[in-house]
């Protein structure tokens, strides 16, 4: 069951009371939900596309970097957040057409899986940057010893099969029948409300607050041992290494209270007004912001490059390089090019 289609268009409480009343209610709003969904991912689309296709592509030019560790972990971040905006235009085609879906069933079970695999992928991705970057500061030893780019790799690989398996669920449904029309991304049974629920609180522990916890542990500890040496006279490369340590835990402590803490809360609180039969305008007024805290978790997709770029001083470097090396491309082929318009001048 999609938890995204129960969450943003519920039809019926768990104990099945007053379903009339709750269907003609949330439909009467989903012109709310269709808004805000097409303005957020017609924003997205572009920038994420095109930010992480060109991360991607910075990482891989720069053969030297491939062989961090923390390279590979954001390689894997751009390419969740890259494989998730694929899915946007099919998205933005849906909420155009009012809500008809116009695809095959199992391209509608691939979009709603692909959020929340990049969701939790990125989440997952995004504390691993972390724990490496206090690994770094606090043990170096340790870090240079037991972190090396083929065991992030496989860190990196068992994220993904652990998000993808855990969200195998999301499959199981697709297009519904509703006035007459397929609709993508909404509940195709009512009595599966309860068992949502608890798949929720299973995603919010494991997925967004053993995480959290580890990057408020992260952040505390590398804080911490950064205080106690700022007495200490060191280099100025050391000092640059830390400001970009405590760089990195900021922003991503600040992705997740911008990008995931409002939506996990909203989303379990709305679970329980619709399972607990509150009342229709408490429920709607909870759906609504269910959907606006839904298009913040979307925007990751577009942080997480700004990531890169302001928190890893390589990354910034190896833009650099990988733009100097394509205007120089453009120079040379400029000057090809007019050195045969006087080769053709002259003959």
């Amino acid at each position: 069951m999609s938890v995204e289609r129960l969450l943003t268009t519920p039809l019926v409480a768990c104990n099945n009371s007053s379903a009339g009343e709750l269907l003609q209610c949330f439909h009467n709003d989903d012109a709310f939900k269709y808004r805000a969904y097409t303005f957020t991912y017609l924003l997205l689309f572009p920038v994420a596309f095109l930010c992480n296709i060109g991360a991607l592509g910075v990482f891989l030019l720069q053969s030297s970097r491939r062989n961090s560790a923390s390279c590979v972990v954001m390689m894997n971040l751009a390419l969740s957040d890259g494989s998730f905006s694929l899915t946007l235009p099919l998205r933005l085609a849906y909420y155009f057409k009012g809500g008809v879906w116009l695809f095959p069933d199992w391209l509608c079970r691939i979009c709603v899986y692909c959020f929340y695999v990049n969701l939790y992928t990125s989440i997952l991705f995004l504390t691993l940057l972390s724990v490496l970057r206090w690994l770094a500061v606090a043990k170096p030893l340790r870090h240079r010893t037991l972190v090396t780019p083929t065991r992030s790799l496989l860190v990196c690989l068992g994220v993904w099969l652990f998000v993808g398996v855990l969200s195998g669920p999301f499959l199981t449904n697709g297009v519904t029948m509703r006035d007459g029309f397929p609709r993508c991304f909404e509940p195709a049974s009512p009595s599966s409300w309860g068992r949502v629920l608890i798949l929720n609180y299973v995603a919010v522990a494991l997925g967004f607050l053993l995480p959290f916890l580890t990057i408020i542990v992260c952040y505390g500890r590398l804080v911490r041992r950064l205080t106690a040496r700022s007495s200490i006279r060191n280099s100025s490369t050391r000092n640059r290494n830390r400001r970009r340590s405590v760089h990195l835990v900021t922003m991503v402590t600040a992705t997740f209270l911008l990008c995931f803490l409002p939506y996990h809360l909203i989303r379990s609180l709305h679970l329980h007004a619709v399972c607990g039969g509150w009342n229709c305008k408490v429920t709607v007024a909870l759906q609504r912001a269910v959907v606006v805290t839904l298009c913040l978790a979307a925007s990751n997709s577009v942080v997480n490059p700004l990531l890169y770029y302001y928190s890893t001083r390589t990354f910034r470097n190896n833009m650099r390089d990988a733009q100097s090396s394509l205007l120089s491309s453009r120079a040379g082929s400029l000057r090809s090019g007019m050195t045969m318009m006087r080769r053709r001048n002259t003959t």
